[in-house]
């Protein structure tokens, strides 16, 4: 196991697509953020070009490379999924695709519970997180075996998961 930072490289470096499965009820990376409290506050939370995640899918989509990532939410939603799908515009108006699916559907499917990123289809950096929604670092697998499984996760989750603005149609509101 590393230090996220350390295989952060990634997120430059591949060449075709990066695409990530999420898991979790809620991050605490997310409850520390200045987003956070503008999300409690009801604030809107969009693109925002200077923020280092945005600019970069921006630069990376208009090179032509995909973010993609399917998210699983509860029935309903807990407050940090909440979150995400109202910040997750910002990150669609940035460039990536991102879908949603109910945990339902997911544990149907037979989709894993852990989250994971996958790069051009040859490298997955596997997260481990804590119970209070920490994450303590992340594995980098280049061997076929995990990398066939993650692509096979890929592809069906894909296949179901539906376009967040679609998905937040769907979802009742709290306010």
């Amino acid at each position: 196991m590393i230090p996220f930072e350390e295989a952060a490289h990634l997120f430059e470096e591949f060449e075709h697509t990066a695409w990530r499965l999420e898991t979790r009820r809620g991050y605490a990376s997310d409850r520390v953020s200045p987003k956070w409290e503008r999300f409690q506050h009801g604030e809107t939370l969009g693109y925002e070009p200077d923020h280092p995640w945005h600019a970069g899918v921006r630069r990376q989509t208009d090179e032509g490379k995909r973010f993609e990532r399917v998210r699983l939410v509860d029935d309903p939603p807990t407050e940090g999924q909440r979150f995400l799908l109202a910040s997750g515009l910002g990150n669609v108006e940035a460039g990536e695709d991102i879908r949603n699916m109910y945990r339902a559907e997911a544990r149907r499917l037979g989709l894993p519970d852990y989250d994971f990123w996958l790069f051009d289809s040859r490298i997955v950096m596997k997260f481990v997180i804590d119970d209070q929604d920490e994450t303590l670092g992340v594995y980098l697998l280049e061997d076929a075996a995990t990398v066939v499984h993650a692509c096979q996760v890929r592809d069906k989750a894909w296949h179901y998961a539906i376009p967040t603005v679609e998905f937040q149609a769907q979802v009742p509101s709290t306010v």
